[in-house]
């Protein structure tokens, strides 16, 4: 996943209900489908940064041994000014981008 090219919304932004729900139909559905996203979203984020952030780890840490790591601080300021999972999912989902199915349906009728 691209962060740095996302175009979703740094801040609240209101969006058009019916927008939202064309492909589906159902307001529900489609906040159903936006929530699932934006929690794979969170999850994806969350490995990325543990992942940028354990490079800095040290493993003797005590209180007198914490120094500033400029670089540290930076990784950190760029994921914190990201837009928020939802946001992203949103901006997904309103290109287009958001795969979904039915797994519920009948299929043996």
């Amino acid at each position: 996943m691209d962060l740095k090219r996302t175009q979703a919304a740094d801040t609240t932004k209101t969006y058009n209900r019916n927008e939202l729900d064309v492909t589906t139909g159902n307001i529900y559905e489609t906040i159903s489908i936006l929530a699932k996203r934006a929690i794979q979203i969170n999850e994806d984020i969350k490995s990325e940064l543990f992942e940028k952030l354990e490079e800095f780890a040290t493993p003797t840490e005590n209180l007198e041994e914490i120094f500033e790591n400029k670089e540290q601080i930076e990784v950190s300021k760029f994921y914190e000014k990201l837009p928020k999972p939802h946001a992203i999912a949103i901006e997904q989902w309103l290109q287009e981008k958001i795969y979904y199915r039915h797994t519920d349906t009948d299929s043996g009728e």
